[in-house]
């Protein structure tokens, strides 16, 4: 039934999309060629699933030919959004001729005006998904923050993290770029080094090639990492759940090899002079289908709620579910996972939309509830669609200040 829905659904958008384009172009050839072009890339598509995946994920001529096609069907979509609003009015028009006037005319021609606005309003996304497959996606961000809070440590006042998260290193496709990007997050120079969670798609092996590549992160107080969903292999089909733990400790192991301190429901402290802050990473939880092997109690376990903390947890339904009401209270919560889509709007400060915010509240960005706060990045690397639009990869620098309270 899903498979006849959604063929019906992209039929539809071709019947659309060729009135619109049968408006304008009258000549034979060009309607051949956008005929040819859609069986092309749809046969391509058809193909790439028919060829071994690097890592079994969506990854290489694949992600592209997805890419491709949905820049194409982001065009036609657009065209039918205008085009049916056209044919709604026109139906409107004729009625209303038919009922309440004496106008000759039977039923309003398809205006050339309507097809060329169309295909103009489509050109927008199609170009845009093409120019995020080919720049967006190393199109690197430092996003900046400095918050305060009244129990932090005066020794950590200033104190600064960076952030990453969602690496995908089996998408990656060129080192030079992500050389560039390790050289970025070094530059920071900040204390600690907070890795979030996704640093594969599927298979540990993604990442041996990457591994000179990333060791290179350093920070005074080191590198800590998390697991996130992805890291636990569920997408890929082992030939056995043998195989499947090897891997999942092939990753464990891989953490270690680049240098980083990886936390599975535990915490670290960070001290300076008699005072210490606490980090404290948790495994993935996540609402929904998303596997929920964090256990904050356990991590957090011994940690006075006086204490300041930090948590890396990777999905941030977590922090909405359980942690920024948490008695415990965890000052700054470190998420990932959404990607924000890798698709959206966004003007630092104005505006800031994706589709994805209609299934995460906290998507992308810095979020507070009773001075608790939640930092989304919106990550490192990419995942099925080779590319980023509008929602860049994103790397977070988050300066620590202690609250003073000024004397009467």
């Amino acid at each position: 039934m899903r498979w006849i829905i959604s063929i019906a659904i992209l039929l539809a958008l071709e019947v659309y999309a060729f009135q619109a384009f049968r408006t304008l172009f009258k000549f034979w050839w060009s309607l051949s060629a956008y005929v040819a072009i859609t069986v092309i890339v749809v046969g391509l598509l058809i193909y790439s699933f028919y060829q071994p995946a690097p890592h079994g994920s969506l990854t290489g001529f694949r992600a592209y030919m997805i890419g491709i096609f949905l820049s194409l069907s982001a065009l036609k979509l657009s065209v039918v959004v205008v085009m049916f609003g056209e044919d709604i009015l026109r139906i409107l028009i004729f009625i209303y001729n038919k009922l309440f006037t004496s106008s000759a005319e039977n039923f309003p021609s398809r205006r050339k005006f309507i097809s060329t606005l169309a295909l103009g309003l489509g050109a927008i996304p199609f170009l845009s998904l093409l120019y995020g497959m080919y720049k967006g996606k190393y199109n690197f961000k430092v996003l900046s923050y400095e918050l305060e809070f009244d129990n932090l440590p005066e020794e950590f006042d200033g104190y600064t993290l960076t952030q990453i998260s969602d690496i995908h290193s089996g998408s990656f496709d060129n080192e030079e770029e992500i050389n560039y990007a390790i050289d970025l997050v070094n530059e920071q120079e900040s204390d600690v080094i907070l890795f979030t969670g996704d640093l594969v798609n599927n298979l540990a092996e993604e990442m041996k090639p990457w591994i000179p590549v990333f060791s290179r992160l350093k920070a005074k107080d080191g590198v800590y990492s998390i697991l996130g969903n992805h890291d636990y292999g569920d997408y890929y089909q082992f030939v056995s759940e043998d195989k499947k733990q090897e891997n999942f400790k092939d990753l464990v192991k891989v953490h270690s090899e680049l240098g980083w301190d990886l936390l599975r429901n535990e915490g670290r402290e960070i001290q300076r002079g008699e005072h210490k802050l606490h980090v404290i990473g948790v495994e993935n939880w996540g609402k929904g289908g998303f596997k929920k092997a964090g256990d904050f109690e356990k991590a957090a376990e011994g940690v006075d709620p006086e204490d300041f903390k930090i948590l890396m947890s990777h999905d941030p339904s977590h922090w909405d579910e359980v942690i920024k009401n948490h008695e415990k209270d965890v000052q700054l919560t470190l998420s990932g996972h959404t990607h924000g889509m890798q698709f959206g709007i966004e003007i630092p400060g104005w505006f800031k939309w994706s589709p994805v915010q209609y299934r995460y509240e906290q998507w992308a960005g810095l979020y507070e509830n009773a001075r608790r706060f939640i930092n989304v990045n919106r990550g490192f690397g990419y995942l099925a669609y080779p590319g980023r639009v509008g929602i860049w990869p994103e790397v977070t620098v988050i300066k620590l200040r202690r609250k003073t309270t000024s004397e009467a």
